[in-house]
């Protein structure tokens, strides 16, 4: 008599061989996927050859030297050049002078002066010339991008004269003829009685204003209180005060003053002191609470009685 065992397989053999199939195949698509990426990484057939190429027939520094024997009249005087401090720091090498801006000289030289192997900042636009400047000036002027002047396509040598100039800065010409020449509709403004003597040569354009950019409407330089572009010549109503004049700080001096040129002998933006006040403050203005009558503000200045209208210790009503 036979006894007959029923044959089963062990499900956890069952699961073993399937982990097994699993990892097979998990390392062949991982070796597929190695083999696509190593052929897409490869160089295609002769590119070695063509980047060996490249770099011989790349420029390389010939120094300022070379330059000056065909650009005699630009190299001349040039040590007196704040650029040529570049050299200095470098210790006097190669290529930190002329070709620090032009670039490397050697095609050009090579090519008998060729005017397409070397760049010439008078033949490129105005965003190539402010990005060479800015390789070495955007420490210095950070927001000259998002200027009025580079958003206008004025360029960096469109105020300045890199290879010489008798002005601070390498200005093209002293302030404010430089800026005249574009902001003509601001200089009649210093023609009239009452201006800040701009004219003069008391007073220069980049005292109140950034001319490569800042983050306030018209370029004007940027502190922690506005109001002391200002206050740091005009002293006397700097403050601060116990009882401050509201328009004063949420407005700054713009609120009440014309900077550049007015009628009035204080710059207001008015030519009558009282049309001003009564903008904000037009129930004095009726003689509501001064009682003096319908007008009576016309001839009685304001300021008579509110001297310190800036702001004052003593007084909330700003009376001396």
């Amino acid at each position: 008599m036979h006894t007959h065992k029923l044959v089963t397989q062990s499900p956890f053999g069952a699961a073993q061989g399937m982990k097994t199939g699993l990892r097979v195949f998990l390392m062949f698509l991982m070796g597929a996927g190695l083999m696509c990426a190593t052929a897409l990484a490869a160089p295609p057939a002769g590119a070695k050859a063509s980047d060996a190429s490249a770099k011989a027939a790349q420029a390389t520094f010939v120094g300022a030297d070379t330059c000056a024997t065909c650009h005699e009249e630009v190299s001349k005087g040039f040590a007196s050049n704040p650029h040529t401090k570049m050299s200095m720091m470098h210790g006097n090498a190669n290529g930190v002078t002329c070709e620090n801006c032009h670039g490397a000289g050697s095609d050009h030289v090579a090519g008998g002066g060729d005017v397409t192997k070397i760049f010439d900042p008078a033949k490129a636009s105005a965003k190539d010339v402010d990005a060479r400047c800015l390789t070495c000036h955007a420490g210095t002027h950070p927001d000259f991008q998002r200027s009025p002047h580079a958003k206008a396509n004025v360029s960096c040598i469109s105020c300045h004269s890199i290879h010489q100039s008798k002005e601070d800065a390498l200005l093209k010409a002293p302030q404010p003829t430089l800026c005249f020449q574009c902001h003509n509709d601001t200089k009649p403004q210093f023609d009239m009685a009452f201006h800040h003597p701009v004219n003069e040569g008391v007073v220069k354009c980049s005292d109140c204003h950034d001319v490569h950019g800042t983050f306030q409407a018209n370029n004007l330089k940027m502190t922690v209180d506005q109001n002391m572009i200002c206050t740091k010549c005009h002293t006397d109503v700097r403050g601060p005060f116990v009882y401050e004049h509201a328009p004063v700080r949420a407005e700054t001096c713009l609120a009440c003053h014309s900077p550049h040129g007015s009628q009035n002998a204080r710059m207001l933006n008015m030519p009558n002191i009282n049309v001003l006040c009564n903008q904000c403050h037009s129930a004095v203005g009726a003689g509501a609470i001064h009682g003096q009558g319908e007008g009576s503000s016309d001839s009685v200045p304001c300021t008579s009685c509110h001297t310190y209208i800036h702001g004052s210790n003593l007084s909330v009503a700003f009376l001396r």
